[in-house]
């Protein structure tokens, strides 16, 4: 049983895939219950944010670079800079909105890109990312486990 929780943990904090794969894997593939699943994919999306949230300008900077690649690197960057252009007079309820709702594309990985490109300060920009995974988990919840299921496994 810890193996499918690791597994889900683990695929919560992989760009792209985040939260919301992991709540999804631990429902159709894992047959895992709701509240643990929950609580081990927030940890897991969250884990990697203070990292980004520090470094990701640096590194991404450096990605920007490399021969062959970089473009591919350039490409993210342009991407997250497009989006963070829209939130930007919104700036900490927008990058909440941002992450919260569960679209491609969003999720903790690109606000936390998202914050950086607009500068926020990494403490405010953490618990907002935070907040919006939690809104994230919930809403893949309902949409993962059904709401009847979802009513059940909270008030049981």
């Amino acid at each position: 049983m810890l193996e499918k929780y690791l597994s889900v943990f683990i695929l919560s904090m992989v760009p792209v895939i985040e939260l919301r794969g992991g709540m999804i894997t631990a429902v159709t593939v894992l047959g895992l219950p709701l509240i643990p699943s929950y609580l081990v994919c927030v940890l897991g999306n969250l884990l990697p944010v203070p990292f980004l949230l520090l470094f990701v300008r640096v590194v991404l900077g450096w990605c920007c670079k490399l021969p062959k690649i970089g473009g591919w690197f350039q490409r993210i960057w342009d991407k997250a800079e497009e989006k963070a252009q829209k939130i930007g007079k919104w700036e900490l309820l927008g990058l909440l909105v941002f992450v919260a709702v569960p679209l491609p594309g969003s999720g903790a990985w690109t606000g936390s890109l998202i914050a950086t490109i607009l500068r926020l300060k990494p403490r405010y920009a953490f618990w907002v990312i935070a907040a919006g995974v939690l809104i994230a988990g919930i809403l893949m919840g309902l949409m993962s486990f059904g709401l009847l299921e979802v009513l059940q496994a909270v008030f049981a």
